[in-house]
């Protein structure tokens, strides 16, 4: 991978503490597999069981790429902001696929029940209608073309939303746990000398993309913890989905990436506001927590949360930036390893909120304060990028 080389003015980032917009898409296409976990150590003696996958990666990895492309500087790093996981097929990447809001009901890959928030002026509970009894399902993404459709039901009830499967597939590779020192298996009888990984295979005519404000030359480059290599494009976000994302939020509105909300010491389904200052005080008003959320939440369709971590930097340069690049095998086993986030659990993407006050800006408006730091602020990687959806509310 080359050293920054020439780049639009436009993709500088201000001196002003906001962010500037999305402008680009990163279009990646793999070039064979790519890894979808670090794997489950497994015993020679039990060979049983499927490693965890977590696939697509993180808007945490490509902010990695960009930082290693940029070598760290921080003219180009300090206002970058991402988004993601998403895809599309190559052939039309503007048309990508975000995941299906919860509150949409879908069999045969179409939309079919919207539920909506209904709640009366008299009583202290709304509910979700209509109410059905079936089974549908899950894990569904659908183009950003159709967002308006669902989010202003600019459909006729006869005529169904079309939704999609994920274009990738996973395939478990057994491999031997190599020697620190050297290119031998690890005959270690305590630790084991096999693990399991899953490799992913994504369908040759689709490809990986995110959202960014900066741009980055089209090149190979070798993305994620595994370093495989994959082919990045940088593309114009069109003018309509960039309209979309100037929307406020307002009432009602669908996350499209995890969102990880909370302190460093606890997760939370909303973002809260971190107390500090008298500690006798504090536990007087709130025995169980030292934060206060910032939206008053009236409805929620959600599911179990899911976990999030990033590595940071390196120990032996104490770098500050979020790079995941690996110059090559020999240096990875010089170098000392990288700094390991705190585990945190992220709401995922296509949670419905329904919220007592009207949030008037859009996500990119949303205060810094609103989202956990550690080392960066969590904005940066998009979290909890949310779309308008004012038809989940009556």
């Amino acid at each position: 991978m080359s050293a920054a080389e020439t780049v639009e003015k436009d993709s500088t980032p201000s001196e002003n503490s906001s962010r500037p917009p999305f402008k680009y898409l990163i279009v990646i296409e793999p070039l064979g597999f790519l890894y979808g976990s670090a794997g489950k150590f497994l015993s020679p003696e039990n060979l049983v069981g499927r490693s965890g996958s977590r696939f697509p990666p993180s808007a945490a990895a490509l902010s990695g790429l960009f930082a290693a492309y940029y070598k760290g500087d921080e003219k180009y790093l300090k206002n970058l902001q991402l988004a993601g996981p998403f895809w599309a097929w190559s052939e039309n990447p503007e048309n990508f696929y975000v995941p299906t809001p919860f509150n949409c009901l879908v069999k045969n890959l179409v939309i079919e029940h919207l539920l909506t928030w209904y709640k009366d002026s008299g009583e202290t509970e709304g509910k979700w209608l209509p109410s059905v009894v079936d089974k549908f399902d899950k894990g569904t993404w659908i183009a950003i073309q159709q967002w308006e459709k669902i989010a202003f039901r600019q459909q006729e009830e006869s005529q169904k939303i079309p939704v999609a499967t994920p274009p990738w597939k996973y395939t478990p590779h057994l491999h031997p746990r190599l020697k620190e020192d050297e290119r031998r298996v690890d005959e270690d009888l305590e630790r084991g000398s096999l693990f399991l990984e899953n490799a992913v295979q994504l369908n040759p005519d689709a490809c990986l993309v995110y959202l960014s404000n900066t741009k980055l030359k089209d090149d190979w480059y070798r993305f994620g913890g595994e370093g495989h290599m994959v082919d990045v494009r940088c593309l114009d976000l069109s003018p309509t989905v960039q309209d979309l994302l100037k929307q406020p939020v307002g009432r009602s509105f669908a996350l499209i990436t995890p969102a990880v909300w909370g302190s460093n010491r606890l997760s939370q389904r909303e973002p809260v506001y971190l107390q500090k200052g008298n500690k006798q005080k504090y536990e007087q008003e709130n025995p169980e927590s030292n934060e206060k959320t910032v939206w008053s939440l009236e409805g929620l369709i959600t599911e179990r949360p899911i976990p999030f971590r990033y590595r940071l930097g390196n120990h032996h340069n104490h770098q500050t930036d979020d790079s995941q690049s690996i110059p090559n095998e020999r240096n990875q086993r010089k170098e000392a390893p990288k700094l390991l986030s705190r585990g945190r659990y992220a709401v995922p993407a296509g949670t419905v909120y329904i919220v007592e006050e009207s949030i008037e800006k859009s996500w990119q408006e949303w205060d810094d304060s609103w989202f956990p730091q550690e080392g960066p602020s969590f904005k940066r990687w998009g979290c909890g990028l949310a779309l308008p959806l004012p038809s989940a509310v009556n």
